[in-house]
């Protein structure tokens, strides 16, 4: 079984629902769970946040936070995960369950952080929480590990 096959899984069985915030990743995680047959069972939608400002208009993160930290950050993730519950609700119920990727891809740093700096946040009914992760490799490289890295936080959350 493939790791989103095992979130997908795992979401069922607790019955969440799953809503996705991308930054560096720019969908790719959503791609891979919407690659497991059975994923609309928990998947309510995504969001790519690419842009800074949407990540507070969209996402509801701080603009004081992006002002002073910048958009790679571990509070940032968090409020991404959060934000992005109410963003896909349906039906005026909020996912369950949110998750989040913020990073640094390269191949150069805007900002003067690493190159492969990266934060995921997770968002669940049981709490907030933020993974920070620094990857090697190039551009591809670094969003296919925050993909994999997303995905077993996860899946170690709900299994919680």
């Amino acid at each position: 079984m493939s790791d989103a096959a095992a979130l997908v899984r795992a979401l069922r069985e607790r019955g969440w629902t799953l809503g996705i915030a991308e930054s560096l990743t720019g969908g790719a995680l959503a791609a891979e769970v919407v690659s497991v047959p059975g994923a609309s069972a928990t998947l309510l939608g995504a969001v790519v946040a690419y842009a800074t400002p949407l990540k507070a208009s969209l996402l509801g993160v701080d603009p004081a936070l992006l002002d002073e930290h910048g958009p790679v950050h571990a509070q940032v993730a968090q409020q991404m995960a959060t934000g992005v519950r109410r963003t896909v609700q349906v039906e005026g119920r909020p996912a369950d369950v949110g998750i989040s990727t913020t990073g640094i891809a390269g191949p150069e740093s805007p900002d003067g952080q690493q190159v492969g700096t990266v934060h995921i946040g997770i968002a669940t009914p049981l709490g907030v929480r933020a993974y920070a992760f620094q990857f090697d490799g190039d551009r591809a490289a670094i969003r296919a590990q925050t993909v994999d890295a997303a995905i077993d936080a996860l899946v170690q959350q709900v299994r919680e």
